[in-house]
């Protein structure tokens, strides 16, 4: 197991891309007006790329087409101290071509909010970071060593 300089066991690639599959609803990070926005969306993992449904017409859709956009999940509980987060950082592009749409239509993306969601952004990570927070059984952080980050 590898620590990071905070403590924080380091995730490996291959448990970031398990987490992400596992979790339905992720915070993807974009630039609207020149600052940083943060907006919930469900979404799907489809091959190694993340995609999510949003209206064409959205501050979303628009200034998360063709940027490099961060998508983070996590899962904590307060109540024992431990919890975990995942990162993913990459190049999102509006979904155009009608076979993949059609593709995209049968996958399992069931969208929470109401309104019409009539285009797919596709997110490619290029990187991935994930960390986890575990305590031992007094409460306190188990031990911790070394830093280091995990990629796509």
């Amino acid at each position: 197991m590898e620590f990071d300089r905070s403590g924080l066991e380091v995730l490996g690639p291959r448990e970031c891309r398990a987490l992400l599959r596992h979790a339905e609803v992720g915070r993807i990070v974009f630039t609207h007006n020149a600052l940083p926005a943060v907006q919930p969306v469900n979404y799907v993992v489809d091959g190694e790329d993340i995609v999510f449904r949003t209206s064409g017409s959205s501050r979303l859709a628009t200034a998360a087409t063709g940027a490099i956009v961060a998508f983070e999940i996590d899962d904590f509980d307060t109540e024992a101290r431990t919890g975990w987060s995942v990162v993913a950082v990459g190049p999102a592009r509006r979904v155009s071509a009608p076979g993949e749409i059609t593709a995209l239509e049968k996958a399992d993306l069931r969208t929470w909010a109401q309104g019409q969601r009539d285009q797919f952004i596709r997110i490619r990570p290029e990187m991935l970071s994930g960390r986890r927070i575990r305590h031992g059984p007094d409460g306190i952080p188990e031990e911790r060593s070394v830093r280091g980050r995990c990629r796509a």
